[in-house]
């Protein structure tokens, strides 16, 4: 089973790094990061390079397809070979999935249009601009459509587990999550907006404004 991972420059690393590792643990899975040039890619802080494997011309029936998010997602919401590649193989496709901003990827190829779909908290609106309807779930899963959308950078690998779970089983799935010891045990209960105060949302936006 082909499972052809997005990347981009401009990505957030662990949008497409998250699931990679839960999903490479099932050894029928043949895992390519595919893209519109092979060569390498710079993640959104300029620091880390991912590689591209394979072009979109090589990669034209995968199982599975996960579009990460980023900053340099929005540079790919008006057009070009990523969308193209999205509506060229979604419809055969045993899932499409995507982390972060990388579902206003999918909602501009019109993939999400009228379902429901989750992103970063700080884009839902774009997301509902793009014609999805955005909830505030961690995983949003739409079955008979093959898509799942997943909230922000680390609940990738919240849909990745899932995914092998839908794709094989639960056995399999927690299979892969032991292996990579998911175990989440964070020493702050801070990971969404609605459960922190004003200084950490005013320290978050000072962070996220000097990496913009």
């Amino acid at each position: 089973m082909q499972v052809a991972i997005m990347l981009f420059p401009r990505l957030t690393a662990l949008d497409a790094i998250g699931p990679y590792e839960v999903l490479q643990t099932v050894p029928e899975h043949d895992v390519v990061f595919v893209g519109e040039h092979r060569g390498e890619v710079r993640a959104d802080t300029g620091i880390l390079g991912l590689t591209v494997d394979k072009t979109f011309a090589e990669v034209q029936s995968p199982d599975i397809v996960v579009v990460p998010g980023g900053p340099g997602s929005r540079d790919l919401l008006n057009g070009g070979a990523h969308l193209d590649w999205l509506r060229t193989v979604h419809p055969r496709t045993r899932f499409t999935t995507s982390v972060c901003t990388g579902s206003l990827v999918l909602a501009a190829a019109g993939l999400l249009d009228g379902l429901t779909a989750t992103t970063y908290w700080g884009a839902m609106e774009h997301l509902e601009k793009l014609g999805a309807v955005p909830v505030t779930q961690r995983v949003v899963e739409h079955l008979p459509e093959r898509l799942i959308t997943a909230a922000g950078v680390s609940s990738g690998i919240d849909m990745a587990i899932r995914l092998v779970e839908v794709l094989v089983d639960d056995v399999a799935a927690q299979a892969a999550q032991m292996l990579i010891e998911y175990d989440p045990q964070p020493p702050f209960d801070a990971g969404h907006p609605s459960r922190v105060g004003s200084a950490v949302m005013e320290r978050a936006n000072e962070y996220r404004r000097a990496r913009s």
